[in-house]
């Protein structure tokens, strides 16, 4: 029998889940709370270790870690990259498979864990491990995929009206558009449709309300 002469190293994974908070877009960040664990106490990536007896595979981690940390099932989680080294984490040689996941301020304004704080994405604090670089790299993907893909429905509720989503996409890329040339553009690529319902309660018309087309990210043919 052949002894393994090797140290395993710590696999992981974290999670980068943004939402719009106060009109801004947020990363949410959860209080390390386990005392055997490095920087108990600080604001980190919600993560965890992998359960090679009960994780699938690495997004089924991913999964947990949010449904047992945060209190619910992520509605979008894409990976990322996977993070490695010998310095990243001061237990042993680890890497994290990364993940960013994006949810309506809705979903997040029902859970009830303590430890959750969310911090503006422009300026996100310093945080323990590699969990800066995590972040940064997700904020890239995300305003980039913005910008070609039905992605930013993912972070309005089930029924939105236009220009809802308008103020979601110029938020998240950081760009200035014209609506009515927004409007013409999200119609033509067909990856929204009419509920047949409309937005009340306003001083004004009521906006007609869309959903999301397909369960999915569709990508554009053209890029917004």
């Amino acid at each position: 029998m052949i002894m393994n002469q090797y140290e395993d190293p710590l696999a992981l994974v974290d999670v980068a889940l943004f939402t719009i908070q106060e009109g801004r877009l947020s990363l949410l960040l959860a209080t390390r709370k386990n005392p055997d664990e490095p920087y108990c106490g600080a604001l980190a990536l919600p993560g965890g270790v992998i359960h090679t007896d009960e994780d699938e595979d690495a997004q089924a981690a991913a999964r947990r870690v949010v449904r047992t940390k945060l209190g619910f099932d992520p509605p979008y989680l894409e990976q990322l990259y996977t993070f490695s080294g010998r310095l990243r984490d001061p237990r042993r040689w680890s890497l994290s498979v990364a993940y960013y996941s994006l949810v309506p301020e809705g979903v997040l304004a029902e859970t009830r864990i303590a430890g959750l704080e969310f911090v503006a994405a422009d300026s996100i604090p310093q945080l323990p491990f590699d969990h800066n670089a995590i972040a940064d790299m997700a904020i890239r993907r995300l305003r980039n995929k913005s910008t070609y893909s039905s992605l930013l429905t993912f972070l309005l509720p089930p029924a939105f009206t236009i220009p809802e989503l308008h103020a979601v996409y110029e938020q998240v890329t950081g760009s200035a558009t014209n609506i009515a040339a927004f409007r013409k553009k999200v119609l033509d690529e067909d990856i929204i449709e009419p509920t047949g319902e409309r937005r009340t309660g306003g001083q004004h018309r009521a906006p007609d309300l869309y959903r999301r087309k397909g369960s999915g990210v569709q990508e554009l043919k053209r890029t917004i």
